[in-house]
């Protein structure tokens, strides 16, 4: 691809109609975030505000970590404190008792709301604020909520990292500093710091960090650089501190990556010459990975339900790098500041639709009947039992994906359900 493109000119295209669509709806919460927010925040603890419903719907996300012991509980709302019989304050404050005597190393506690707990109005602002009061100096409290009403499984992250941002320090001067912004795992990080540091490109900060208390300083500097496209809100508040979006497509594949990095390095004036010499060995890596997938990717059709926000740059990804065919491309919500870069980027032809009414696009998909559907793990095993392949969308949050390293397994994520069903048929 044109590396102008990749670095986003300016100049928009006339691309595919958004449609949009109100009705019923098949997704996670926001709750499911705490199982990659908690891997990646090292030294905080994840309580959520809940039935035991809630319960159950973290315990079952995080089944991969049962041997470890977990940085998140439920506060399990009892039918007293549904029907406002019982102070929940005071089953909450004992609660948070427990946990701070049993993990002396925790050194931030996120009270996480649910459905519930909004239904009766439990006002988790103020009780941050009384335990941040109790634990002065030892423990740090934030609240935000992790409900699933109108929202989807990845807003979890969103409203996490936005009710972090008031507590992050001013920058105490204009000076450029670089923001990434959105969970990344660990060696993910490590690449991308290596490359930051080798096109002169700093000081960088990522938010999240490893710790708690890896609050970067944010300002008029500040130049932020998002790495997962369901940030909106966050954007948006560090934007009212006056931190500046670069705007790019996402890290994923080569191409997405190789513009991503474009971005800063222009932010940065980084010579074109420099900037090759250091993308373009893990470029060529990318792009080497990722062809040796082609051939079972290629012609084949795919459709995105919406689900987690990932669809359009995915999309982008599979159609540019992968040869594969857009059928339908569903996104639970359509931001503009940070999906038109990916938005221009798709082929003109493809159905775009935001929000979801599930029964029609069901009968969309049995029309069309992809080579492959994305979709949630509740649609997949009715689509597999009519003879539709299909991939959960979930599995792409849980595993690294961005990065040029990454490249080559995140077009293997699509190739496995086309092989299972070639050995299948043998």
């Amino acid at each position: 691809m044109n590396e102008a493109v990749l670095a986003w000119d300016g100049q928009e295209k006339a691309v595919n109609h958004l449609v949009q669509e109100r009705g019923q709806r098949a997704v996670f919460c926001g709750l499911t975030s705490i199982v990659w927010l908690h891997r990646k925040i090292q030294d905080a603890f994840f309580l959520v505000v809940g039935s035991r419903t809630c319960a159950h719907l973290v315990q079952s996300a995080a089944g991969v970590m049962i041997f470890a012991e977990p940085r998140f509980a439920t506060a399990v709302l009892s039918d007293r404190d549904l029907a406002g019989m019982a102070d929940c304050n005071e089953e909450l404050d004992r609660v948070v008792g427990q946990v701070v005597a049993r993990r002396s190393d925790i050194k931030t506690i996120f009270l996480v709301s649910s459905c519930p707990s909004e239904v009766i109005k439990l006002d988790l602002g103020n009780a941050a604020e009384r335990l941040r009061r109790t634990y002065a100096g030892k423990i740090n409290f934030v609240d935000y909520s992790g409900s699933g009403i109108e929202t989807t499984f990845s807003q979890g992250e969103d409203s996490c990292l936005q009710s972090l941002v008031k507590q992050l320090p001013d920058a105490g001067n204009e000076d450029p500093s670089l923001l990434v912004l959105g969970t990344l795992s660990d060696i993910v990080e490590d690449q991308f710091r290596r490359l930051f540091e080798g096109l002169g490109i700093g000081p960088v900060s990522f938010f999240p960090g490893r710790a708690a208390g890896d609050l970067p300083p944010v300002g008029p500097g500040t130049r932020l650089l998002a790495a997962q496209p369901y940030v909106n809100e966050t954007v948006r508040s560090l934007q009212a501190r006056g931190a500046t979006l670069l705007r790019a497509p996402f890290p994923y594949g080569a191409e997405g990556s190789q513009g991503w990095f474009r971005a800063a390095a222009d932010a940065w004036q980084v010579p074109v010459t420099r900037f090759r010499e250091v993308i373009g060995a893990p470029l060529e890596r990318a792009r080497l990975a990722v062809s040796q997938h082609q051939s079972q990717l290629t012609g084949k059709r795919i459709t995105f339900l919406p689900d987690s926000q990932l669809e359009l740059p995915l999309a982008r990804f599979l159609n540019r790098e992968c040869g594969m065919e857009l059928v339908e491309i569903g996104t639970p919500l359509f931001e503009q500041q940070l999906m038109q870069v990916e938005k221009s980027l798709l082929p003109e032809t493809v159905r775009l639709t935001e929000g979801q009414d599930l029964d029609p696009q069901l009968d969309r998909v049995r029309r069309d009947r992809p080579d492959l559907t994305v979709c949630g793990m509740g649609i997949a095993n009715p689509l597999e039992a009519e003879g539709l392949r299909t991939k959960w969308s979930i599995e792409l949050m849980f595993t690294p994906i961005q990065g040029f390293e990454q490249a080559g397994d995140l077009a293997g994520l699509f190739t496995r359900p086309l092989t299972r069903e070639a050995q299948l048929k043998v």
